[in-house]
């Protein structure tokens, strides 16, 4: 038995069901090792990724909610887990899926027009029905005309992926109708009374003729009770709103005291015993729909009615809804919310038919009230029809434009949210609980000191403020961090497709971010935020910074991804809009930027994501990426593909390594190894820029050797993180860790360095403080202090270099500027010299320089 594992709850703790994922140093934990937790909690425990020796790295486990959660969790290696009193349990029988969680019984069809057909408490069904619809429109309704046509999403497939017993998970696959692909997942733990729903769907419209003016989940709700005991509760900024369908609160005659608490609280009213409120009921009307439309982060509409045909009642709204909700009576009924759901705008919550014997609830992920969902180019090309053409924008804009190519089919997006079963209407404490539970979901986490002794993830080390330039760098790094946190808040960095995305590159003379200027727009993973997040997480262990990296992992993951169509699994460079630039690569759907947030939380879709990337050498087949700036005759060949040493194999050898240790997917580790050896065997392996692979056998061909040529891109996507994990494992390569050292060496070395070793003084070299962390590699390496003083010496001055001016490193407090006046729409500040390529990369090799140099600082 090893050592036990301290958890603690990332957040406050939560009485929900919970997973998550711990690392393991190599040889611990053996592949067939059970779990247990030192209090005796019931844990389900499975495997996520194993070292090359077959030993565990990653585990995740999962625990039912608990009434009382404790503050903090041992886990035990080699312990055995206890059994829940009330296990979860899956049954399969006549096309039906049945899940209890104890009184409550969730079914699912295996097929048809619904993901849960009945939701039963203790025998008595509650709600039933759930399902997606959706609205379409074939006009964008700039004429003030609109025909919609409504489709419910159809479930094609079931699939089991977990059955307890302490946390059962199903996929269900289907389509909206005639279109839009999507996969549900549905999460169930022991004891719980809610399942957490996982939706995702890919866009795969004509963006000239489909516009999806609504996309919703849907449940009918059984209604029992006396209307004056039935309840609608919609929460709004920090409370609810609390409505009785027949209110017998503000009459002119008085119920009696004990009658409004009732009501107010969600009880029973019992008798009332004022005959001239009694003898009145029928004269009070009774408010059957409901709707709160959330169209922008900073605003939401309330509003009632009796009945279709008659007025809406506005109700007083606010700002920021949490996206949470209630329809029931006191014998029961459901709860419902979206996570994000103001971020996520435009959303909306409806109630309908309250009324009546079965009430509907929708929560809108696109809410219908909003314009419908318009996803064509935003130009028409300016007569960029030629690559010379294209080029030439791309000097003024930044944009690499080409016909055809701003296309979103294929692009995806993801929406967590919740259902939850109550016998009774919740009290406003317990609401809000639910909703808080929503919005900030439990994990529980290892600390950063246990991570780290794991050896997972390259190059890292914990804060260390011992001396004033160390200080001075923590302290950047916190202040990057909390800029972009103010940013994307007074940026209103929200919305249904840009929520987790930042900009790219500001631009003072406005006081904005270049959101309208090509290539200058939304960043999509460029220069590798997503790393520079998820390293400060997990060195500092801070939630916010958790959150951040979470929601940017969802959007880079998806929006920025085709995920079906002739660009399967490839990704788009930033542009005003997410998928408009014609550079599809790689380097943007980079396994390196998912498997942080996949391993720490055991999250199926960020498996998924991975899972598209089981091949991707053979995304090379589908376009060139350097076919606008060739001077060579080149086809994708599929025995002889170009592909970059650099950004793009670094990309293959995320995909590869993550397939390989959680798959144990021998072709993947075979194509991983052989190319590491490739690039071991050419004369100056990373430094020839690029080679010819041959598909079918995943190899290299060193026989033909490209001159040296080097790319200031090659070390910024993820290479050199991935390169010190593979050399970490000594995977028994020769030649690869000289070719890495080598390119880290030489990459700011003198030019007559540079010369003596390879005849010639390389040119193109740039980013010079990001490469600071590939000399600080070279030294780590090898000892050479004169190497580690170099490098700190590029990291500070960042001596030469043109396209990263680093304006953060000459600035001496970094602080921010308020602009306030007739010359902005609202009072900002700003720093106007950072960019997010700047940002990213300082804090990677900040990070990474401290871990592997510190102590020449």
């Amino acid at each position: 038995m090893t050592t036990p594992t301290p958890l603690h709850w990332l957040e406050e703790p939560r009485r929900q069901g919970v997973t998550w994922g711990v690392p393991w140093p190599r040889g611990a934990v053996g592949s067939h090792e059970t779990f247990a937790m030192a209090d005796g909690t019931p844990v389900q425990s499975w495997v996520t990724a194993t070292w090359p020796d077959g030993s565990v790295k990653w585990s995740a486990h999962a625990i039912g909610p608990q009434a009382v959660p404790a503050g903090s969790y041992d886990l035990l290696a080699g312990g055995e887990p206890a059994a829940p009193e009330r296990p979860v349990t899956v049954t399969r029988q006549s096309g039906l899926v049945r899940v209890a969680t104890g009184e409550r019984e969730w079914t699912v069809a295996e097929t048809g027009g619904t993901l849960i057909s009945s939701i039963r408490l203790g025998g008595r069904e509650l709600a039933r029905d759930v399902r997606l619809v959706s609205l379409r429109q074939d006009s964008p309704d700039e004429d003030g005309s609109r025909v919609r046509r409504q489709a419910k999403g159809l479930v094609q497939r079931v699939v089991v992926e977990q059955e307890g017993p302490v946390r059962a998970v199903l996929r269900l696959e289907g389509r909206h109708g005639d279109w839009l692909p999507f996969t549900v997942r549905l999460y169930f733990y022991a004891g719980a009374c809610d399942v957490r729903v996982v939706h995702t769907f890919v866009w795969d419209g004509d963006p000239e003729r489909d516009f999806l003016a609504g996309l919703g989940l849907r449940a009918d709700v059984v209604m029992r009770d006396e209307l004056h005991d039935r309840h609608v509760r919609l929460a709004g900024e920090s409370g609810f709103l609390t409505e009785a369908v027949r209110g017998l609160t503000g009459l002119r005659r008085d119920p009696g005291p004990a009658v409004r608490q009732a009501q107010v609280e969600g009880r029973a009213c019992g008798p009332i015993g004022n005959p001239e409120v009694a003898d009145r009921l029928h004269l009070i009307p009774a408010w059957n729909d409901y709707t709160l439309d959330q169209s922008s982060a900073d605003g939401f509409t309330l509003r009632k009615r009796t009945a279709p045909g008659h007025a809406w009642v506005t109700i007083p709204s606010g700002t920021r809804a949490q996206g949470y909700g209630y329809v029931g009576g006191v014998s029961g009924g459901l709860g419902f919310g979206l996570r994000d759901f103001w971020r996520l705008h435009p959303t909306r919550i409806d109630v309908r038919d309250a009324a009546t014997e079965l009430a509907t609830a929708t929560v809108w992920l696109w809410s219908p009230s909003a314009p419908p969902m318009d996803l064509r180019f935003y130009h028409d090309g300016m007569g960029q029809d030629t690559f010379a053409e294209q080029l030439e924008g791309l000097e003024i804009t930044y944009e690499d434009y080409e016909p055809g190519f701003g296309d979103a089919r294929g692009v995806a997006r993801t929406h967590e949210l919740t259902l939850t079963a109550y016998e009774a209407t919740p009290r406003a404490e317990e609401l809000a609980e639910h909703a808080t539970a929503l919005n900030s979901p439990g994990l529980l986490a290892a600390s950063p000191e246990r991570i780290l002794r794991a050896g997972v993830f390259g190059d890292w080390s914990l804060p260390d403020r011992s001396n004033a330039a160390r200080a001075e760098i923590e302290q950047r790094l916190d202040l990057l961090f909390e800029h972009y946190a103010r940013e994307r808040e007074q940026r209103r960095w929200y919305g249904f497709w840009d929520y987790g995305d930042v900009m790219h590159t500001y631009d003072a003379d406005r006081h904005t971010w270049r959101y309208d200027v090509g290539g200058y727009a939304w960043d999509n993973s460029e220069l590798s935020p997503d790393l520079w997040l998820w390293y400060q997480y997990l060195r500092t262990g801070r939630a916010d910074v958790f959150r951040f990296a979470e929601s940017m992992t969802r959007h880079t993951g998806e929006v920025d991804v085709y995920h079906l169509g002739r660009w399967k699994g490839l990704g788009t460079r930033h542009n005003v809009q997410h998928w408009g630039c014609s550079c599809k690569q790689l380097r943007i759907s980079n396994a390196a930027y998912r498997r942080f947030y996949f391993y720490l939380t055991a999250d199926e879709r960020t498996g998924d994501l991975l899972d598209e990337l089981a091949a991707p050498e053979e995304t090379f087949v589908a376009i060139d990426p350097l076919r606008k700036v060739r001077d060579d005759v080149y086809t994708p060949d599929p025995s002889a593909l170009s592909v970059g040493l650099g950004a793009d194999w670094g990309a293959l050898a995320a995909a590869w390594l993550t397939r390989w240790e959680r798959h144990g997917d021998e072709r993947a580790r075979d194509r991983l190894l052989g190319t590491m050896a490739d690039i071991g065997a050419l004369p100056h392996g990373f430094l020839h820029g690029q080679a010819m692979l041959d598909l079918a056998t995943g190899r290299f061909d060193t026989s033909r050797q490209a001159p040296v040529t080097l790319s200031h891109l090659s070390a910024v996507f993820g290479l050199p993180e991935m390169c010190a994990e593979l050399i970490a494992l000594d995977l028994g390569v020769p030649g690869f860790e000289r070719a890495w050292l080598d390119y880290c060496r030489l990459y700011l070395a003198p030019a007559d360095v540079q010369e003596a070793e390879l005849g010639q003084a390389l040119s193109g070299v740039s980013l010079v403080q990001a490469h600071s962390r590939l000399t600080a590699y070279a030294a780590a390496r090898t000892g050479d202090a004169e190497l580690a003083a170099w490098a700190w010496r590029r990291f500070r001055l960042d001596e030469g270099d043109q396209l990263n001016t680093n304006a953060l490193q000459r600035q001496d407090d970094w602080s921010a500027t308020l602009v306030d006046g007739p010359g902005v729409p609202a009072p900002v500040l700003e720093a106007p010299f950072v960019s997010t390529n700047d940002a990213a990369q300082y804090g990677l090799a900040a990070i990474q320089n401290l871990a592997l140099i510190g102590g020449h600082l």
